[in-house]
């Protein structure tokens, strides 16, 4: 299964990867206690842990949205034929994505919106293609929401220094400035209302710009949440970054503010990178989170090509 209604919503996963990020819990979640992956291992194990490597697996998808007619995308992953020197495992990829977008009956052309939740390696890709030796955007009919902190943070033309170090080589230039050039960015700030059902926000911390995006359709609540977390850990350890937190204390303020929403609002949690079944309800225990349930997506490893991970 790879869609969910909620309220006047539906939520489609289009998935791009699933497997290691070549990063050990030690490195990638340096926080986070041994203990905590021990106690987890029956249920980490084989969604977000390898048990042979103690690598941590993780997921590359993009949300597609249908709402008030419109076809909105939540983040475009890494995309193919990307130079990235210093990040090898995202680098030129070859992947059907965009033929798995079509058999979701959805064709380049045919998509409104652009929604990337921050301006990092794996979530902008497939904002252009390589057309010859061009970089060109992918939906040329789209508005692409862009947060304007990170639009800035990033360009590189304002010098700004990040944690990163230069792990986000030739993102703003391949993924980003193209479709800025053709005139199809919108870049927000605060908050950017999108329809009755979807509103964006901001939610700083891990970028300057990160943001989360809220549902509220009928009854019914959801938050993607991008990058706040990447792994079911930090539900449970909320204080705990990931190592690419660019605002260690700013990104887990948003965590726990964000984790509470989710919490008290009944709401389900939709991180951009969960293995699994992608997302969880959550619900408040002691100073911390648990996880009540999850989505009914199906898990990436009852899929042929992913049986083996973990």
């Amino acid at each position: 299964m790879e869609q969910i209604i909620l309220g006047n919503v539906s939520i489609t996963r289009v998935r791009e990867y699933f497997g290691s990020v070549d990063m050990t819990p030690d490195t990638f979640l340096p926080e986070s206690s041994k203990e905590v992956w021990e106690a987890g291992a029956d249920w980490l194990v084989p969604h977000f842990l390898d048990s042979g490597t103690n690598m941590v697996n993780a997921a590359i998808q993009t949300w597609l949205l249908r709402s008030e007619g419109r076809t909105i995308l939540v983040d475009t992953g890494v995309g193919n034929h990307k130079e990235r020197p210093y990040a090898p495992v995202w680098s030129h990829l070859d992947t059907d994505f965009l033929a798995d977008l079509a058999r979701c009956g959805v064709q380049p052309e045919d998509v409104d919106i652009v929604i990337n939740t921050h301006l990092h390696i794996d979530h902008v890709g497939w904002n252009t293609y390589l057309d010859g030796r061009q970089w060109v955007p992918t939906f040329p009919n789209a508005t692409y929401l862009m947060p304007r902190d990170d639009f800035d943070f990033w360009n590189p033309e304002n010098g700004h220094r990040s944690l990163l170090g230069r792990g986000n080589q030739n993102v703003f230039e391949d993924s980003v400035a193209p479709v800025h050039r053709a005139g199809l960015t919108r870049l927000w700030e605060n908050s950017c209302r999108i329809d009755a059902n979807l509103r964006l926000e901001a939610a700083a911390g891990h970028t300057p710009g990160n943001s989360v995006l809220t549902l509220t359709s009928g009854t019914d609540r959801a938050v993607f949440v991008g990058d706040i977390l990447h792994s079911p850990v930090q539900i449970l350890e909320p204080d705990v970054n990931s190592c690419f937190c660019e605002d260690p204390a700013e990104a887990r303020a948003t965590r726990r503010r964000v984790l509470g929403w989710a919490a008290d609002n009944n709401a389900l949690l939709i991180p951009a990178h969960l293995g699994g079944h992608g997302a969880a309800e959550v619900v408040r225990e002691g100073s911390a989170f648990a996880i009540k349930g999850w989505a009914p997506f199906t898990p990436y490893t009852e899929y042929p090509e992913y049986a083996a991970r973990g």
